[in-house]
């Protein structure tokens, strides 16, 4: 049978936290080359928020050549469903690296007792075995997020937010000793997305709500906690890339991802393949991540695209990036600024929200199609077995049918990060 890895590379040649951090128990790097990430999870990662971010973030700012992704969330799931449908719906597409985020519907939105917590940490334990079975290399073990204190109490829920919370703490705790006894990647949401919710509300009011306005499913400012977290836990450096320019000879150079078309009277004129990681929106509306870079320091930790000016001969230097204007120091230049986080309209932007735009319908395609028909062909050998048992050929057929379907999806969008020129302009301010 024709596995997804297989599929892609066909494809390929035919289509040429001052916050707590996530703890990580392996000091192996977490993505390699040509790695594909199965996110997985419950009806928070089916949401296709921090899952579109993750995956935009290994399609555009590149921490590995060639990564892909695909997101394998089901609404309504909790461990012990997953561990029974992964060798259905997971494992046919051979990933690399899988990352699970499960606890929120474990605890049954009440006081954690002794059987659902027995349940939560056998249900995980299997599911680690039957993808380490299955070759898979590394797995990344994400606690379950917060509920929110605002609006977890309109939601009619059978207990209080920070009874759940407790609950969730502990679900926490649980998976991050599941990951240290298996020597695995952990993931604390948990700590980190209440520590946000306190602060953000202190800054804009109790209507931010960071997680969702059910107190449950975490809007995009919440949800972008969670893919800091998880892209924290999975190594990525955040070095986008460097462009120094040398005031004195008028030359500039530029690191991996970006070419420099031309320099010349401080007018740096350049093509990128690598992009950073570029906001938009209101920041003090729920439905916008860009309020968060206030609360976690992911600019300066995932998402460094840096300038540095050498010999500036005036004290005070404008640069001016697409269509924004800052004065800096000498000083500051010399050491380096950091373009992703001073300049938040980013020129990269109309390039990067059309891969997002991208990501999300192959997310949506994965959740709505991919995942329904793998789980069909399921029903009908358990449903039907003489059916398939009589035409086993054509069930294989259908299956490998399905999953050339899913690599397609995943490279046509991988397609859509193209080269964006753009232009830096450094001037003396007298």
């Amino acid at each position: 049978m024709i596995h997804y890895k297989t599929c892609f590379n066909l494809l390929c040649l035919q289509l040429s936290i001052s916050l707590s951090l996530p703890s990580i128990t392996s000091a192996a790097p977490a993505l390699q080359e040509n790695d594909l990430i199965a996110i997985c999870g419950d009806s928070i990662t089916e949401q296709r928020k921090y899952s579109v971010n993750m995956a935009a973030y290994f399609l555009m700012c590149q921490p590995e050549s060639g990564l892909r992704s695909m997101q394998l969330g089901q609404g309504g799931e909790n461990a012990s469903i997953f561990s029974k449908r992964l060798i259905s719906e997971v494992l046919p597409f051979q990933p690399d690296v899988v990352t699970t985020c499960y606890g929120m519907n474990d605890g049954g939105y009440q006081a954690l007792n002794d059987d659902r917590a027995l349940r939560f940490r056998e249900s995980t334990q299997k599911y680690i075995d039957e993808l380490r079975a299955a070759g898979v290399r590394r797995i990344v073990l994400g606690g379950p997020g917060a509920v929110d204190p605002q609006t977890f109490s309109r939601s009619g829920r059978p207990t209080t937010a920070e009874i759940y919370n407790q609950t969730l703490s502990s679900l926490s705790d649980i998976a991050r000793e599941i990951a240290a006894h298996n020597n695995l990647i952990f993931v604390d949401i948990h700590t980190p997305m209440l520590e946000v919710i306190h602060q953000a509300e202190a800054k804009y009011g109790p209507e931010y709500y960071v997680a969702g306005s059910d107190g449950i499913h975490a809007s995009d400012n919440g949800q972008f906690i969670m893919s800091y977290a998880f892209l924290k836990a999975l190594g990525c450096d955040g070095q986008i890339g460097t462009i120094t320019y040398d005031a004195e000879t008028d030359t500039a150079t530029a690191t991996s991802g970006h070419t420099i078309l031309s320099a010349q009277l401080g007018a740096i004129d350049l093509e990128s393949t690598r992009y950073p990681f570029c906001f938009a929106g209101d920041p003090s509306s729920p439905n916008s991540s860009i309020g968060m870079l206030e609360f976690i320091p992911f600019n300066q930790e995932l998402n460094r695209y840096m300038l540095v000016v050498k010999h500036a001969p005036a004290q005070q230097m404008k640069v001016t990036w697409g269509e924004d204007s800052k004065v800096f120091s000498a000083a500051e230049l010399a050491q380096g600024i950091n373009l992703a986080d001073e300049f938040l309209n980013s020129p990269f932007y109309p390039a990067f929200r059309k891969v997002v735009t991208a990501l999300h319908a192959q997310q949506g395609y994965e959740s709505r199609t991919i995942r329904p028909h793998l789980k069909m062909l399921l029903d009908w050998e358990q449903g039907f077995p003489e059916a398939f048992n009589e035409k086993p050929e054509l069930f294989a057929w259908q299956k490998t049918k399905i999953i050339e379907r899913a690599a397609e999806r995943v490279e046509a969008t991988a397609q859509k990060v193209v080269p964006v020129q753009h232009r830096i302009v450094i001037e003396s301010v007298e």
